[in-house]
Parts: C-alpha cells; structure tokens; sequence
C-alpha cells in the first residue's frame, strides 16, 4: 500500500443526552476526550487529528489542551442531531475539505478512553499490510448466547465448555475504524470489502455511554494504575494554601482574628507522603501565623509565605537549587492565577475541582474530584500516587 497521508477523525457533538456534553466531562482528572486526543497525539503514523464539533464549549477545552497535531472541524448542525449517523458527518468533511482518496482514515470514538497508542499502531500495521480493504476493532467475549427461542447460540449446552477451552466471540468494541477515504466515499459507509479485525484486550470492551459506564471506567484506570505517578519520580510535593488546603473562604471572629479551616485528611496524606520519602513544601502569598502554625503541624520540609516580589515559581526554583532536584520532579497543587506559572512549569500540575477557569484550561492539568478544602492532597495521594 502506498504511503498516504493518516487522517484521524474523532466526533464530538455537543447534544448528548445520556450524559450532557459528556466528551468534556471530567474522567480521573481529564476531560474524556483528552484520553484519545493524548494517545493519537503520541502515535507517529497519524499526521493529523480532526476533531468534528457542533459545540462551543467541546472547541474551547479541545484547543486548550494544546495538542499539536489536533484541528478542530465545526460540523453542520443538520449532521450534530440526535438521529444523524456518524457516516453523515465523516461523508460531510471528506466532501467539504477535499480529502483526497488514497488517505487512510481513522474513525475514532472518544467515548472509548482505555484506547492506547499501541493499538493504533498496530492496528495501522495490520491495515497496511495490504490483506484488507477496512478494518474494526473488537474483543473477545466469554459469554454464552442464546436466542428468543431457547437455543444456545455459541456452544452446545449439553456439553458447556470450560472457559480455557472456549474461544469465545468477537464483539465490536467501538473503538476506532480504519478505511481509505475512497472507499469511504464510494460505500458511504465506515466498512467495506475484505474486513479485517484488530482485537484489543477485554478490558476496552466499555464504552462510555451513561453514568455507570463512567464508575466502570474510572474505577479501572485508577486500579490499573493507569493515573499513577511513579513514587521514584517525584522529588517534591508543594500546594498553594487558600483554594487547596482551605476552601477558599474568609473567617472571622467577634475580635475581628482570621481563621482558616482546614480537612484533617489532609494532614495524613502529608504522612503519607512523609513516609515514601518525598520532601514537602508550601507555598503561599500571604503571610499568617495560622497556615505557619498549620505548617508546624504538618511537618512538611519547606514553608515559603508573602514573597509576591519574586513570585512563586521563582521561590520554587530556589528550593529546587537547594536540594539539587528540576522542575520535572515537582507536584504542585494550585487554584487560582498565581499559581499559573508553576503549574505550567512543573512535572506534574493538579487543581481542585473549583479552581478558576484559567487554571482548569492549563493543558497539563489534573483536575482533582473534589473542592478545595475537601481533601484535595489526600485525593491526589490516594488515587495518583502509587503506594
């Protein structure tokens, strides 16, 4: 086969209705399209990713993660309806954009988020070998089926098979389709001809289509240590106080004192990350004897309070030359804009989930399941770091 042009073509409309605007929707800390845009990102055979939206919001996220091979397509609402086939979108920007025939096209589904660059790469392996004119992907399915009528479908129930000696079934997993665009544009259709099949693992068998599938996913990536950081890469854990360690909110006393509140959680998460050897840090711009005396009682390594003259990510440098560790080896957890400069810098970036807008559209964010002052360092330790 000739070496054509790779096409990545990812739909994304934003009428959802099981789960409203559901390719934006957080998964572990991402917006669910992020994890397809990230593994096609990765993969060196695909030229271009064609994001295809009818929606504002599904654009704005898209764009700020700052993938570099990803283009957005706006869709013609006539094709963003409940009842438009894929096909109709997929026939409308190879006709409107002028795709030429002989580029292979890769039909890729975001709601299948435990798809990896692996895959597509070999998957595009097999596709180009030449054998076939289209290719699905698909997992194996241990199941035993019968029809309406009482009879079994895929093995004789008088002598039920063993599982290690049942081959099971192929099922369409959704995942992603591989065509030429002139067969696309000839059939009308993802399939045609000779059909070849790719089987991925059986785990990817889920689709994210309602809200239980989303529990199914989410639990699987956090078992499979799909999110995990590795204990032996991070050198440094800091956090921002007000928005992270609080919730962001302003308490007095009939004295007029300041108070803070706190989440006792918090505090043995830093035990935690005591205990693997990570050294910890805060770093805030106000200066108070509240978060200096909450400091003490965290134990943590460095305590940085009121230097707006020289900004945080300069203070962050300075700890780094210290203790002879880079940028790379850092967490940060950060919720408003001056932390921004650090969030961008460091290895890895989290936010609570009410962060400001501009923190949350940092493309190398982690968004953290929950509020500021509810548990945030210990959410991150629990379900990004390893044990």
């Amino acid at each position: 086969m000739v070496n054509n042009k790779h096409i990545a073509f990812v739909p994304v409309r934003g009428g959802s209705k099981s789960v409203p605007l559901k390719n934006i929707k957080l998964l572990c800390g991402k917006p669910l399209i992020y994890w397809s845009l990230s593994a096609l990102e990765k993969v060196d055979a695909i030229d271009e990713v064609i994001v295809a939206t009818d929606s504002d919001d599904i654009e704005r996220v898209v764009l700020s993660l700052n993938f570099k091979k990803v283009r957005i397509y706006r869709r013609l609402a006539i094709n963003a309806t409940d009842t438009a086939s894929t096909e109709s979108v997929i026939l409308e920007y190879i006709e409107r954009v002028r795709i030429l025939d002989n580029n292979i096209f890769i039909l890729v589904q975001a709601t299948s988020p435990l798809t990896s660059p692996k895959h597509f790469t070999e998957a595009l392996e097999l596709y180009k070998g030449g054998e076939y004119d289209s290719l699905l992907t698909c997992t194996r399915c241990y199941r035993f089926f019968w029809n309406e009528e009482g009879n079994p479908i895929n093995y004789a129930y008088k002598n039920r098979p063993r599982r290690q000696d049942f081959k099971g079934q192929l099922m369409e997993n959704g995942a992603f389709y591989i065509n030429t665009v002139g067969n696309i544009r000839k059939t009308k259709n993802r399939l045609c001809g000779k059909i070849g099949v790719y089987e991925m693992p059986e785990y990817t068998a889920t689709e994210i289509d309602n809200y239980d599938d989303w529990i199914i996913i989410e639990k699987y990536m956090k078992l499979n240590n799909v999110l995990k950081i590795p204990k032996n890469k991070i050198k440094l854990f800091l956090t921002d106080v007000d928005g992270v360690l609080t919730d962001g909110m302003m308490y007095y006393s009939e004295h007029g004192d300041e108070l803070k509140k706190f989440n006792t959680r918090d505090g043995m998460a830093f035990e935690l990350l005591n205990k693997k050897g990570i050294k910890t840090g805060i770093i805030t711009s106000e200066t108070t004897k509240i978060v200096e005396n909450r400091a003490k009682k965290l134990k943590v390594d460095f305590l940085v309070q009121g230097k707006k003259n020289i900004g945080k990510l300069s203070s962050v440098l300075e700890i780094c030359k210290m203790i002879n560790i880079s940028l790379p080896e850092i967490v940060y957890v950060g919720d408003d804009i001056n932390c921004k400069e650090i969030l961008e810098n460091v290895g890895y970036a989290f936010c609570p989930s009410d962060a400001v807008d501009t923190i949350k559209n940092i493309g190398n964010i982690n968004i953290v399941n929950c509020k500021g002052g509810n548990g945030v360092i210990r959410y991150i330790v629990d379900f990004y770091m390893e044990n």
